[in-house]
């Protein structure tokens, strides 16, 4: 469990580090051509070299919601949740302490001004999107990250690609809901963004727990129950899941 918990901690931290330190440090500057599309492929390129460096590990969650419904899905036991989400969540913040540091080694920064890619609805929404628009697209989006997770781990698919799809997946993900909301679906990720930013993003970070852990569950029994056979639930039950 030790190392299970170590792999999810470094996993988050790279992560935070690599999604957040994009758009906290690069994507601000227009003369770089990150924008929104870098930001996007910053994430998912996180999830995916790390889950092919740490996920025959711990499986490679990195994230909360994706823990919760791996649990739903039955693809690992209650007794691993508790401890991988405290792990995520420590390795988020970790690295969002390591980007605030760097961030203020540029004149005026300003964590709170800028925002530190927290994550927001109504006027702290990149577009202006209300309370139902965040709830709805993390909702949804986070569902179905959990289906292409337990779909490209399941035991039919094709092997050692999983890391490629789930990759991808979040940086569409990304492409949909950074207008949205900043791109949350990771409790982690919001956490570590909110406690930096310290003011707006803390007292809207519930949403950013709720709404992505309502829907990686739902996403989880959407699969398990509509989507997987009987013998490739029995057969991933004892194998943690490569996913993010």
């Amino acid at each position: 469990m030790f190392r299970r918990m170590s792999a999810e901690f470094i996993g988050t931290f790279v992560l935070v580090f690599g999604g957040c330190g994009s758009a906290i440090l690069a994507a601000g500057f227009p003369s770089l051509g990150i924008g929104f599309a870098g930001v996007a492929l910053a994430f998912g390129l996180t999830v995916l070299t790390m889950a092919y460096a740490v996920g025959h590990i711990s499986g490679a969650h990195f994230n909360p919601a994706v823990t919760l419904g791996l649990f739903a899905g039955g693809r690992i036991p209650a007794r691993d949740v508790v401890p991988y989400i405290i792990s995520q969540v420590a390795g988020g913040v970790a690295a969002a302490a390591v980007l605030y540091v760097i961030a203020h080694g540029h004149a005026g920064f300003d964590a709170a001004a800028s925002g530190f890619a927290a994550n927001g609805y109504g006027e702290h929404s990149p577009g202006g999107y209300n309370l139902q628009s965040a709830m709805a697209i993390e909702g949804v989006l986070t569902a179905i990250f959990l289906i292409v997770i337990h779909g490209a781990t399941d035991k039919r698919a094709p092997a050692g690609f999983a890391p490629i799809a789930i990759g991808l997946a979040l940086t569409l993900i990304h492409l949909i809901s950074i207008p949205v909301t900043n791109t949350s679906v990771n409790p982690a990720r919001s956490t570590a963004a909110a406690l930096f930013q310290g003011t707006w993003a803390i007292h809207q970070l519930w949403v950013f727990w709720l709404v992505p852990v309502v829907g990686g569950i739902v996403g989880g029994l959407i699969y398990r129950f509509l989507l997987s056979t009987k013998s490739s639930g029995e057969s991933r039950r004892k194998v943690r899941t490569q996913s993010a």
